[in-house]
């Protein structure tokens, strides 16, 4: 029986220094956020395995990530944190090649610039990826998108995740020019990208499932079934939607795919592009 992997959650033990981006009006995620209370979640929600992204930007968390992995087998795989922009960004690296769980790398670009992914220190960084089998996840708004295109053709060796189908303005109801840019992301096929993050991107209280259908479907027609993973963005969906209902919410729009094309979504694809070995 296929898995089903949520291939996007975080987990942190809370501190102001280190969570700034916590703001007063997301109160609510200013505690401590543990596998435990995930892992009684998916239960309920019927998901198998998972995969911890980073949230902080430091090498302490990625260890910790890797440490919680180890302690609870349901965690598939980490994302962790790199330092890109750094000359020994390689030697880093090498610290975490007996860490078999570590299975990515993100670094938060969607504070950045408009520009700032086809910055050359940061592209050198990138290419130091290329022989660790680490994937690359990609976090980044809409705005973002039309550099993002050139930037993953600079790198076509390298595997890439686009997390959050790279929010898109949902709660304005705008599909253009995300959707065009999107396609022309997905033409590079090192990309799969992640059905996640979606809900906060839509009006918190009032979101639907019809209202997120059309970016859904277009993700869908851009990267098809074997090139996308579902993923909760635990526990920053809590802000717009429980556990539940998001994978509720996920499970419908599938419906009326194939068997084979809802496995790949639900689990299969995250299992192969992260390279996730069952518990």
């Amino acid at each position: 029986m296929a898995e089903v992997i949520d291939a996007h959650h975080h987990l942190w033990r809370y501190t102001e220094a280190e969570f700034g981006w916590i703001s007063p009006e997301i109160k609510m995620l200013r505690r401590d956020f543990l596998p435990a209370e995930l892992g009684c979640a998916m239960a309920k929600a019927g998901v198998d395995g998972a995969v911890v992204v980073q949230a902080c930007e430091n090498l302490e968390e990625t260890k910790w990530l890797l440490q919680c992995a180890e302690e609870n087998p349901w965690i598939r795989g980490v994302v962790g944190w790199a330092p890109l922009l750094e000359g020994d960004v390689a030697e880093v690296l090498r610290e975490f090649a007996g860490a078999k769980k570590l299975k990515g790398i993100r670094y938060v670009v969607q504070a950045e610039a408009d520009d700032f992914i086809l910055r050359e220190d940061f592209n050198a960084g990138v290419a130091s990826l290329l022989g660790t089998g680490l994937v690359y996840d990609i976090l980044i708004f809409e705005r973002h998108l039309a550099n993002t295109v050139e930037f993953v053709r600079r790198h076509p060796e390298q595997r890439f995740v686009l997390d959050h189908v790279a929010k898109p303005k949902i709660r304005a109801g705008e599909l253009e020019p995300w959707r065009r840019n999107l396609f022309a992301l997905a033409e590079s096929g090192n990309v799969s990208c992640k059905i996640s993050g979606m809900v906060t991107e839509a009006d918190w209280d009032a979101w639907t499932p019809a209202g997120l259908r059309p970016y859904l479907d277009a993700a869908l027609e851009a990267f098809g079934p074997e090139r996308l993973m579902a993923g909760s963005d635990w526990p920053v969906c809590l802000l717009a939607s429980g556990y539940g209902r998001w994978w509720e919410t996920v499970r419908e729009w599938i419906e009326a795919l194939s068997a084979g094309e809802r496995d790949a979504i639900l689990g299969g694809t995250a299992a192969r592009v992260y390279g996730l070995e069952r518990s």
